[in-house]
């Protein structure tokens, strides 16, 4: 049973991920609120799970001439250096902080994602 709820967790996220909403904030609440696993645990595996996304993501909005590279390393440098940052910071964070600002983000999340349905409506999206 646990294979199947592990495989039901895997294709939410990824169908999340692939959609661009990220897998995670789906991911995560079911690993650790469904499974019982630790959220450390939780958020490293959603770092793992997000890798081959990403890059299958990434070569797909390639070939459709979506990706722009004016400033693409004044992105990554700092992205990368930040997540370093808080990997290590989240590790010496006891679980019940990662969950209380986990679940903060996905509520800040959901007002910016409530926002944009409620302006956007009426506007052609490109």
């Amino acid at each position: 049973m646990a294979f199947f709820l592990l495989f039901f967790c895997g294709v939410l996220g990824g169908i999340l991920g692939g959609m661009g909403m990220g897998g995670g904030s789906a991911l995560i609440p079911l690993l650790t609120l469904c499974l019982g696993v630790e959220q450390t645990a939780a958020q490293g595996v959603n770092l793992l799970a997000f890798l081959p996304m990403a890059a299958l993501a990434l070569s797909v909005h390639k070939r459709g001439g979506l990706v722009q590279k004016n400033g693409l390393f004044r992105l990554i440098v700092p992205a990368l250096l930040s997540a370093a940052l808080s990997s290590l910071l989240a590790s010496f964070l006891p679980a019940a902080a990662l969950r209380k600002g986990f679940g903060a983000f996905l509520i800040f999340l959901s007002f910016l994602t409530l926002r944009e349905a409620i302006f956007s409506r009426g506007k052609k999206s490109l």
